[in-house]
């Protein structure tokens, strides 16, 4: 396989990692035939290092360093929260209002742990109301939203839009069940949809400011076109 680089230079590369996909081995992820960070070193040449982490079931926008010296440098703007991030879901239901703070503190990979502040701003974007039954609603109502997570928290975005009862489609862990399948019964759609989008952060070298954009897989293209929603549609 072939991951599409979105950009790159002797310091870093920015890479749309695909849904599905885990980007490394750990304790959580050691079952995958195939790992990013693999995949990448095959494809590019020499080692790569991990500047930050995306869930296996997310796409979108990674930053990956070619030394520990850079990857530390973009680490060091992840945790003083330097970096703007933005993702695109597609949820259950219409949330309201149309844009909030979500502010909800998160434990980390283990449930029991501690829980330490969390923030996600969220923005609708569109709505659609498909005529299909389910449960005891004779149609059902989804949104597109914009989700900019302030803190960094372990599946941030999916708990906090879960807690607020608009689970992102595709989420096993968070979400609703029958909603999943009816993607994938009606919409032939197989994958989460929780895409990393958007990604502005300072060169760890030059410290130019950049804006790096993700396209959408096709799965996830399909359904937006499907929708009828486009990217700059405002909030209803």
């Amino acid at each position: 396989m072939s991951i599409e680089i979105l950009y790159q230079d002797d310091a870093l590369l920015a890479v749309n990692k695909p849904a599905g996909l885990p980007v490394h081995r750990s304790k959580m992820v050691n079952d995958a035939e195939r790992y990013l960070v693999d995949v990448l070193r095959e494809q590019v040449g020499g080692n790569v290092h991990l500047a930050h982490r995306l869930d296996r079931a997310t796409s979108g926008v990674l930053l990956v360093a070619r030394s520990s010296e850079v990857a530390a440098a973009l680490g060091e703007q992840f945790m003083g929260r330097d970096v703007r991030k933005q993702y695109l879901a597609v949820v259950r239901g219409w949330p309201e209002p149309t844009e909030a703070l979500v502010d909800y503190p998160l434990p980390g990979s283990r449930e029991t742990g501690p829980r330490r502040e969390a923030r996600t701003h969220y923005a609708r974007l569109a709505t659609v109301e498909v005529p299909i039954e389910l449960g005891r609603y004779p149609q059902q109502r989804y949104a597109l939203v914009r989700a900019e997570p302030e803190t960094g928290r372990f599946r941030q975005i999916r708990k906090h839009m879960a807690h607020i009862h608009h689970p992102v489609i595709g989420d096993c862990q968070h979400g609703r069940g029958d909603h999943n399948r009816l993607y994938k019964q009606h919409f032939g759609c197989h994958r989460m949809l929780l895409h990393a989008w958007r990604l502005d952060f300072a060169h760890p070298v030059s410290g130019v400011r950049m804006t790096l954009e993700a396209p959408l897989d096709d799965a996830y293209a399909a359904l937006l076109a499907r929708f009828g929603w486009t990217l700059d549609a405002p909030a209803e």
